[in-house]
C-alpha cells in the first residue's frame, strides 16, 4: 500500500519529477517527461506496479527524519537503527542531456544493513521490461517498446521474481551510489557519470537558482520553498508549468474525484506568472508567458482551459483498470476531458497575465496584441453563455458568477493595457461592454436573503471563488457587498476553520458529493480578512494554512479536516501559489503599517508594483447596492 500523500518528497530535474516516501520508496515517477507514462506507479497501486526501494534492514522500523539540503530540491533522509544511522541523498540532476534519478547511502554511525528492490515496469505498471547485466560498467539494462533504463552501482545486483535486488552494509563515512538513467530504447544508452561529481553540479545549481530570490521577511522561508516547488513543476524545454506531477490521487478518500493534473491550466498563468515576477524570478516568468503566447495564437474560438506541456490541445481522458487507485479510489484517469470545456473565466486570466507581464516589463509583441484583440471580439459574442466555471463541474453548462467577473476581468485589463502602453483597440466600446458586464453580475449574482454574492446567477449557494471579487478589482475591500459575502462564506463554508469550493451535497456538480477542503480557498480568506484589517485573524489563518505543509513544506490540492491528511493531487502548484501570495500580501501589509508607525520592516514584496486591481477606472465602486 502506498504511503500517506503527506508522507512524500518530491525530487525533478525540469523534466519530470519523483515522489519518494518516508520509509525510501520511489513511488512515482513518469519518465521521459511530467505526462509520460510511469515507470514507478505503486502510488497509485502497490509495489507490483513498480518502485524503487532503499531501506535499512532492521528487526524494528527505523527512526526517520528528512529534509532538503538547504534552498535546494536534494532530498536528504536519515534512517536511525539500532545499528547505526545511514543518510540516503536523494536527486535528479538538472541539464544532463538525459533525465537520471540518483541515490547516494552515506554511512553516519555504526554499520547498517540495506537492502534495494529495484520494480521496474513502464506504461503505468502495465509493461514488464527485459533486464541484461551490462558489458562494460556495473549494472544493468531494461527495455520494454520504446523505453530503457539503466541502473549503475558498484553493489553486487541479482534478479528475484521479476525484481532486482541487492544487500549491503554501510560503515560510517562510507558512500554507496546508485544512478538510474532514462533512453529512448533506439537510442545509445546514457554515459556513466560520477554521481558525487553530479551532485556537487546539482546543489550549485539550486544554489545558484534560489540566491536570485527577492523575497525576504517573516514568511520567506516557506515561500521561497514554494518557489522552489514551483520551479520543479516547470517543464524547462517549454516554460510550461503541471498543476501538479500526478495523476488520481483522490479528492476524497476513497473516492471517485480522481483527475490528471499532468498539465498546464490557463487560468494558473496570472498567479504563477506573478508569483514568479513577485519573487525576482523574471526568467521563469518570461519563460511561462512566452509559453502562454504560443498556447493561445489560433483562432480565438479554439481557445482550450488547458493544454500539454508542449502546447498540444487533445488530452483524451481514459481509465487504466489494472492499477487499484490510491489506497483503492478509482478510477485512475489519464488524460483530462476538462480541455474541451467552456470556462469563460480563462479569457481574463490570460488578459490579466499579459497586462501584469507587461507592467512588470516583459513587453509582449504586436502579434500577441493582435490576438488578444481578437480574443475580446470572441469573448463579447458568448460572455452571456452559461459555461462550466472554475471549478470544471460536470453536471451541466450555468451562469456562474465567477466567469462573468473574469470576463469583465478581461475587458478591463485590455482597456488598462492600451492606456498604459499605448496600445490601438476600441477603448470606448471596451468600457461600455465592461460596465455591461459589472452591472449584470451585481443584479444577478446578488442574493440580499444571504447577503451574498452567490456561486451562480440567482442561486441561493455560496462559492469561494467570489472571494476573489476584491483581489480582481471588480469591487473595493470596503464595498458593504464584499464584507457581506465574506461573512457568509464564514458561515457556509468553513470546514473546521478551513474553507470549501462551494458544498457539494447542495450542488449538483455531476460527481457523487464529498471531498476536502480546498487549500487556495482559504489563502484567498485570508487576503479578504487582512484587506478588511483583521489582520491578526489573518495571519493566524495563514500560520494555521503553513501547519499542513509536510515536513519539507510541501502541499497537496486538498485538506481533508475529518481525516486531518492531505488529498488531491501532490504538491499542487495552486496551492503553493496561494501561499507565495497571501504570505508577500501579508509582509506588504506589514511592511505598511511599520512605516506609518515609523519603524523598520524586511522588505518581502517585489520591486514594481504588481497589482493591478489597485490601478484607477476599473470601475470597481461605481454599481450601487442593490
Amino acid at each position: 500500500m502506498p504511503a500517506l500523500i503527506e508522507d512524500y518528497a518530491l525530487v525533478g530535474d525540469g523534466h519530470t519529477a519523483a515522489l519518494i516516501s518516508r520509509d525510501g520508496s520511489v513511488d512515482w515517477l513518469c519518465w521521459p517527461r511530467f505526462d509520460s507514462g510511469a515507470c514507478f506507479a505503486a502510488l497509485l497501486g502497490n509495489e507490483k506496479n513498480g518502485r524503487w526501494l532503499l531501506s535499512p534492514v532492521s528487526d524494528k522500523p527505523a527512526k526517520t527524519t528528512r529534509r532538503y539540503r538547504g534552498e535546494t530540491l536534494i532530498l536528504e533522509t536519515d534512517f536511525e537503527t539500532e545499528e547505526g544511522v545511514v543518510t540516503v541523498i536523494d536527486f535528479m540532476p538538472p541539464g544532463n542531456g538525459w533525465s537520471e534519478l540518483v541515490r547516494i547511502v552515506v554511512g553516519r554511525r555504526g554499520t547498517v544493513r540495506m537492502k534495494m528492490e529495484l520494480v521496474l515496469r513502464f506504461d503505468y505498471g502495465f509493461s514488464i521490461p527485459w533486464v541484461s547485466r551490462l558489458k562494460h560498467d556495473s549494472g544493468i539494462k531494461a527495455i520494454v517498446g520504446p523505453d530503457t533504463a539503466v541502473l549503475r552501482t558498484p553493489v553486487e545486483l541479482r534478479g528475484e521474481n521479476m525484481h532486482t535486488v541487492a544487500e549491503f552494509t554501510v560503515s560510517p563515512g562510507e558512500r554507496v551510489p546508485f544512478a538510474l538513467a532514462y533512453s529512448p530504447s533506439h537510442l545509445r544508452i546514457p554515459p556513466g557519470r560520477d554521481p558525487h561529481t553530479a551532485l556537487a553540479r546539482t546543489e550549485n545549481h539550486w544554489r545558484e537558482w534560489s540566491a536570485r530570490s527577492t523575497v525576504e521577511g517573516k514568511y520567506a522561508g516557506p515561500i521561497r520553498r514554494s518557489l522552489i516547488t514551483l520551479k520543479a513543476l516547470a517543464y524547462e524545454p517549454t516554460g510550461g508549468i503541471v498543476a501538479a506531477p500526478t495523476t488520481s490521487l483522490p479528492e476524497q478518500l476513497g473516492g471517485t474525484r480522481n483527475w490528471d493534473y499532468r498539465y498546464c491550466w490557463l487560468r494558473d498563468a496570472t498567479i504563477t506568472l506573478l508569483a514568479m515576477m513577485r519573487g525576482g524570478y523574471f526568467d521563469e516568468a518570461r519563460a511561462w508567458r512566452s509559453w502562454l503566447a504560443r498556447v493561445m495564437a489560433g483562432a480565438p474560438e479554439q481557445l482550450q482551459i488547458m493544454y500539454g506541456i508542449s502546447g498540444e490541445r487533445r488530452l483524451p481522458e481514459f481509465e487504466l483498470d489494472w492499477l487499484d487507485g490510491y489506497q483503492g479510489a478509482k478510477p485512475v484517469r489519464i488524460g483530462n476531458n476538462a480541455a474541451g470545456q467552456l470556462q469563460l473565466d480563462v479569457y481574463g486570466e490570460v488578459m490579466n497575465a499579459l497586462h501584469l507581464a507587461r507592467i512588470g516589463g516583459l513587453a509582449a509583441d504586436d502579434t500577441t496584441w493582435n490576438v488578444q484583440c481578437e480574443m475580446l471580439e470572441h469573448l463579447e459574442s458568448i460572455w452571456q453563455e452559461p459555461d462550466e466555471g472554475i471549478w470544471e463541474t460536470r453536471g451541466g453548462r450555468q451562469h456562474f458568477t465567477f466567469s462573468k467577473v473574469m470576463a469583465w476581468v478581461a475587458f478591463d485589463r485590455a482597456i488598462k493595457s492600451a492606456e498604459s502602453f499605448n496600445l490601438p483597440g476600441p477603448i470606448d466600446h471596451w468600457r461600455e461592454i465592461r460596465e455591461q458586464i459589472h452591472a449584470q453580475v451585481c443584479e444577478k449574482s446578488w442574493n440580499p436573503t444571504l447577503n451574498a454574492f452567490t456561486q451562480i446567477y440567482g442561486g441561493d449557494e455560496l462559492d469561494a471563488s467570489v472571494l476573489l471579487l476584491p483581489q480582481v478589482g471588480f469591487l473595493p475591500p470596503s464595498d458593504p457587498r464584499v464584507i457581506g459575502t465574506l461573512a457568509a462564506t464564514e458561515k457556509y463554508l468553513l470546514h473546521d476553520g478551513f474553507v470549501m469550493r462551494y458544498r457539494t451535497t447542495e450542488f449538483n456538480d455531476g460527481l457523487p458529493p464529498g471531498e476536502g477542503t480546498f487549500l487556495a480557498c482559504s489563502f484567498w480568506m485570508v487576503d479578504n480578512l487582512a484587506m478588511q484589517g483583521r489582520v491578526e485573524e489573518a495571519e493566524a489563518m495563514y500560520e494555521r494554512l503553513l501547519g499542513l505543509a509536510n515536513d519539507v513544506g510541501l502541499l497537496a490540492e486538498e485538506y481533508d479536516p475529518t481525516a486531518k491528511r492531505l488529498v488531491g493531487n501532490f504538491p499542487q502548484a495552486f496551492s503553493h501559489v496561494a501561499l507565495v501570495h497571501t504570505g508577500l500580501n501579508l509582509m506588504k501589509h506589514e511592511q505598511e503599517i511599520a512605516k506609518a508607525a515609523g519603524q523598520p520592516a524586511h522588505n518581502g514584496t517585489d520591486p514594481v508594483e504588481l497589482d493591478p486591481a489597485a490601478t484607477p477606472d476599473s470601475g470597481a465602486a461605481t454599481s450601487p447596492v442593490p
